[in-house]
């Protein structure tokens, strides 16, 4: 049994030293990132806020949409319209640039600024540490190491010390010797954050690895067959007109990405609730070729379930689904995986001089 416990102590240190750095580095990227809506918009309310936004009907936002769109055609790469801090029309042209215009008036209001661009590299880094390729499996890897081996490993070792006197457990001493000091902050810390920690480090993984999550959860489907798919199956043919400004009572049209080439697709994406709002991500997509048929078409009404599941994981992990106090959690519990490596490392340290004394 003493075998087995200095196992699972050298797993949690090894990882803790390892896997612990880029969960620190994941940890306040995500945190910082979880304020992004509210600081973007204070900082470019000219290119992001439009006055009395909620007068202006939906039919109005479309056809401009449409209208600035096709002003530039060829040129076009993404449209996004009114969502989260946005309430202008922003598109996305194929030299780079991203202007932002007014949903009503159509008029010009600037270009991406420094600040938006800055939140953009943030979230990149996040997910990515900025090498597509290679950084978004060391962050997703070490996003799963971090849940299924660090945080166990901690709970396992916290509850062999404290299970016959849990309280002791969850108590902080403020005047201990110094070495105990970083030792409580550890476990004080470490405890209280558990689950949080579980649960972002666990949504943060599907990111990287989305297709084996999905898989996984497809236990959940009831049948590979929805309404939709055979609606898709009748190719129903749409112009791109007709689809951006056909109005759906459930859902708000929030992008359209236009074809990279002659044989790409039109997509548009689709959202239950244009603005930030607590509860289920609900969505609906559809890809229509350039010849207007229709290609696929997806939504959470009638969805498969392990897809359902699968779109509640981002306002889960950034803490949107439960509204401003899961996200101010999310906020907290970004800081904790640097605090549990410094203290740990602390820890770890006394003990080595221990050591060799």
């Amino acid at each position: 049994m003493q075998h087995i416990h200095k196992i699972i102590w050298k797993i949690h240190l090894w990882l803790g030293l390892s896997c612990g750095v880029i969960a620190s580095f994941s940890g306040l990227t995500g945190a910082l990132y979880v304020w992004q809506p509210e600081i973007t918009s204070m900082l470019n309310s000219k290119l992001l806020k439009v006055e009395d936004f909620s007068k202006i009907n939906e039919k109005t936002i479309l056809s401009s949409a449409y209208f600035l769109a096709t002003q530039n055609k060829g040129e076009v790469n993404k449209v996004f319209l009114p969502y989260r801090e946005q309430q202008t029309i922003s598109i996305n042209y194929k030299n780079g640039k991203t202007l932002y215009y007014h949903p009503k008036t159509r008029v010009l209001l600037g270009e991406k600024s420094v600040s938006i661009q800055f939140f953009e590299t943030l979230l990149k880094l996040h997910r990515t540490l900025g090498m597509p390729t290679i950084g978004k499996y060391v962050i997703g890897t070490s996003a799963l190491l971090f849940c299924f081996f660090l945080l166990t490993t901690g709970f396992y070792m916290w509850w062999k010390i404290y299970k016959n006197n849990l309280s002791k457990g969850f108590t902080m001493k403020w005047k201990p010797k110094k070495k105990r000091f970083y030792f409580n902050l550890h476990k004080v810390f470490g405890i209280y954050f558990l689950l949080p920690l579980l649960v972002i480090a666990f949504t943060g993984g599907y990111f990287t690895y989305y297709k084996t999550y999905k898989s996984a959860l497809s236990i959940f489907n009831s049948s590979d067959k929805t309404v939709l798919d055979e609606e898709a199956k009748q190719e129903k043919i749409f112009s791109l007109e007709e689809a951006v400004l056909q109005t759906d009572g459930k859902y708000a049209l929030r992008a359209i990405y236009y074809p990279k080439d002659s044989l790409g697709v039109y997509r548009l994406r689709y959202i239950k609730d244009r603005f930030i709002k607590a509860g289920f991500r609900k969505t609906k997509e559809m890809e229509l070729n350039q010849q207007g048929k229709l290609r696929t078409l997806s939504s959470f009404d009638f969805d498969s379930n392990n897809n359902r599941i699968a779109a509640q994981f981002y306002p889960i992990h950034i803490g949107e689904i439960v509204g401003v106090l899961g996200r101010f959690l999310v906020f907290i519990s970004g800081f904790m995986p640097l605090v549990l490596l410094i203290t740990g490392f602390k820890v770890y340290s006394s003990k080595r001089k221990k050591l060799k004394r």
